[in-house]
């Protein structure tokens, strides 16, 4: 394991307050974390995280292998070989970087590799765009990495620590995205409490990257070999793993859950795992929000609270896998809901989150009305003004006028 340097700014048994912003406590999470290899190239909104990197090595305060590549598809390659061989790694990217390292990155859960890559979320390119969303992440959805979203500044340094833990764990050995919205997260600054470093490093305990499967020249191995086809045993051994890695992500959403109450007790800080709810237990509806967009949502519950409506907020952790019982046990609470999402699915004309709550209500007896609601593309602003035309769009749900298109909350802003 890494050791703190003497001129580390982390000091080992104590916690500390500073201001970020949600990009370098990302890079100082990773610190904390003391990852073997980094392996990094700048993408605009994730750029900031990994020169924050880049800066902790030369500084002596992170004490990992850095490897510059020469773009994102290398990136992701070569911390690929570096956890076969047993390393803890670790990356960041964003849009048009992560459709760039598209490639390894369909391959890295399929070879169960426990690392650690935070997507700082952005909208798409064409028509031609930097700002954030997450349309890039919610395009990745189904590729089997675990996916996390956070809603502040201090959510995405606990997270990212926590992430190693969920990835190495012996029930998951999968990689994890931490999602972060690009702009709102990665250049808002907040007061963020850093742990300490020495606790830290209890909590995580020893690096057990790759115990399964780490090369060893001692002992010979093939890696990745060819499976399926019409050969004897060969689609078997395919299902296999295929079966093998649904069961991780099942895992997911347990062992995510005990690290969370694990991370409350160390550091007094407690997060809801899979999702949270906020002023639920006596609303008539709910708004489902994901990431960055939770906070103006939570503002606009309590605006609606003061009015005399009862409103509350359901805001989504672990996207993937989709905490199915979860969702549906809260939204049992509830006469109806809205879903804001922050990308959209062009198959169903509405977005993705959308159509996860519906999928999971589908196969749960609670069945309410649910409005569909896209804001926030481009980087643009969801406010309080738009979150309270959702309330009372999803209230007009509940008496049964429930729209039949998303409910487009930027379109004439």
């Amino acid at each position: 394991m890494n050791q703190l340097t003497p001129n580390s700014s982390l000091m080992p048994n104590s916690s500390q307050m500073i201001v970020c912003d949600g990009n370098e406590a990302a890079a100082r999470a990773v610190v904390l974390a003391r990852p073997d290899v980094v392996s990094v190239f700048p993408i605009t909104p994730q750029s900031s995280l990994v020169e924050s990197l880049s800066q902790f090595v030369a500084d002596g305060v992170l004490g990992a292998e850095l490897i510059n590549a020469e773009g994102e598809h290398s990136v992701l390659s070569a911390l690929q070989g570096a956890c076969l061989a047993g390393a803890r790694t670790y990356t960041a990217t964003s849009g048009p970087g992560l459709a760039f390292m598209f490639e390894p990155y369909v391959r890295t859960p399929g070879l169960r590799l426990p690392m650690v890559v935070s997507l700082v979320t952005r909208d798409m390119l064409s028509p031609q765009c930097v700002w954030g969303g997450q349309q890039d992440a919610m395009s990745v959805r189904e590729c089997g990495w675990i996916q996390i979203y956070c809603e502040d500044v201090q959510e995405v340094l606990d997270t990212v620590v926590m992430a190693f833990k969920l990835a190495e764990h012996k029930d998951v050995l999968l990689p994890v995205n931490v999602c972060h919205d690009g702009n709102y997260l990665s250049y808002g600054v907040s007061r963020v409490e850093m742990p300490a470093a020495g606790l830290v490093d209890e909590f995580l305990g020893e690096a057990a990257v790759n115990w399964h499967i780490a090369l060893d020249p001692a002992r010979p191995m093939a890696v990745d070999p060819l499976t399926g086809g019409t050969g004897p045993g060969g689609a078997a051994s395919f299902v296999g793993y295929r079966k093998s890695q649904v069961r991780a992500m099942a895992n997911a959403l347990r062992v995510f859950s005990d690290i969370h109450a694990e991370w409350g007790e160390r550091f007094g800080r407690h997060w809801a795992p899979l999702v949270e709810e906020y002023r639920l237990d006596d609303a008539d509806i709910a708004i489902v929000t994901i990431g960055s967009m939770t906070g103006a949502g939570k503002d606009a519950v309590d605006a609606a609270r003061d009015r005399g409506e009862k409103v509350g907020l359901i805001k989504v952790k672990m996207y993937r896998p989709f905490p199915r019982e979860a969702m549906v046990a809260a939204l049992s609470k509830v006469k109806a809901a809205a879903i804001v999402d922050r990308s959209v699915s062009f198959a169903w004309e509405c977005g993705p989150l959308h159509q996860d709550v519906m999928t999971a209500l589908f196969a749960s007896p609670a069945r309410i009305p649910l409005v569909g609601c896209i804001g926030g593309l481009a980087g643009a602003d969801i406010t309080g003004e738009h979150f309270a035309r959702v309330i009372a769009a999803t209230f007009q749900a509940a008496g049964g006028d429930i729209p039949s298109s998303p409910v487009w909350l930027n379109e004439h802003d």
